[in-house]
């Protein structure tokens, strides 16, 4: 199986701690670690862990920052299109703070507003050869509307990590097939999970899901809606969470249907939740 994940990456700096700072208070960490991140990257890794294959498309540039993102995708075997190889600037950079008594996090970032870029026709075809499940994350609209309009021409499912709502997500979501949403989602004039479920109905998507941390997954499709449990568990660190979900949906929706997908992916988020970072669960999952 070969995944196709599109959007953001960044490099995150990762400080594990009792508590959450104060207004001008310095807290000494009791763990720490530097690690590549972004939802797209995360979920092409996580993709990675259980199958053959996964691509990135991202902006990695040509910073010293970047040898270190491209070192890192490397030891996870991670095959990485550049759409602006000669970018200068550094990449994004994120600072974490994870609280150790609740696994919650506080994350200080920016996105892909100043790395954007957009892929050629004429590529977009090529690397969609021999794909079979593609994600996008939001945070490269002008590429995911390209490669997403070419993905439905050649029958290739569309996932979305709607971990937020962007500017120009509605030009893409006319040709997603399934959208995983969190609960911090809202197109235009949507105020609740409710209103989310019949905007994206409207556009036709026939798979949604609304993942809300710990409380029961909501899922929807032509044939049936309900809830999913999630695993009851200690969090350790809740970074990442919903990017490895992704990557596991993507994974498991090539073998299985809508709703166990979303379970499997439910359980391997919540194993991932039980490890400080974003990668050091996987040692404890070795396949699917």
């Amino acid at each position: 199986m070969n995944g196709l994940f599109i959007g953001l990456t960044t490099l995150d700096l990762i400080y594990l701690t009792e508590h959450f700072p104060h207004s001008n208070e310095k807290i000494v960490a009791i763990d720490e670690t530097i690690s590549v991140g972004g939802p797209a990257t995360n979920a092409a890794i996580t993709f990675k862990h259980f199958s053959d294959q996964a691509t990135l498309l991202s902006v990695i540039g040509n910073h010293p920052i970047s040898q270190l993102i491209y070192a890192e995708l490397n030891d996870y075997s991670i095959n990485v299109f550049d759409l602006n190889p000669h970018h200068k600037k550094p990449l994004p950079t994120s600072s974490i703070i994870v609280n150790t008594m609740t696994g919650e996090r506080a994350v200080v970032s920016i996105n892909a507003t100043k790395s954007k870029a957009i892929i050629n026709n004429g590529l977009s075809a090529r690397i969609l050869q021999n794909v079979d499940i593609i994600l996008v994350d939001g945070h490269q609209i002008s590429t995911s509307i390209m490669i997403a309009k070419e993905a439905q021409r050649l029958k290739i499912p569309v996932v979305l990590d709607g971990g937020s709502w962007k500017p120009g997500l509605s030009k893409i979501l006319p040709y997603v097939n399934y959208a995983i949403c969190s609960e911090n989602f809202y197109p235009p004039n949507c105020l609740n999970s409710l209103d989310v479920f019949h905007y994206l109905k409207d556009i036709k998507i026939p798979y949604i899901a609304i993942t809300k941390g710990a409380k029961p997954i909501q899922y929807w499709t032509k044939e049936e809606s309900g809830n999913v449990e999630v695993s009851k568990i200690k969090a350790i660190d809740t970074l990442g969470a919903g990017d490895i979900f992704h990557g596991a949906f993507c994974y498991f929706i090539l073998q299985y249907n809508f709703k166990d997908s979303i379970i499997k992916a439910s359980q391997v988020a919540s194993i991932a939740c039980q490890y400080f970072g974003t990668h050091q669960w996987m040692s404890k999952i070795v396949n699917g």
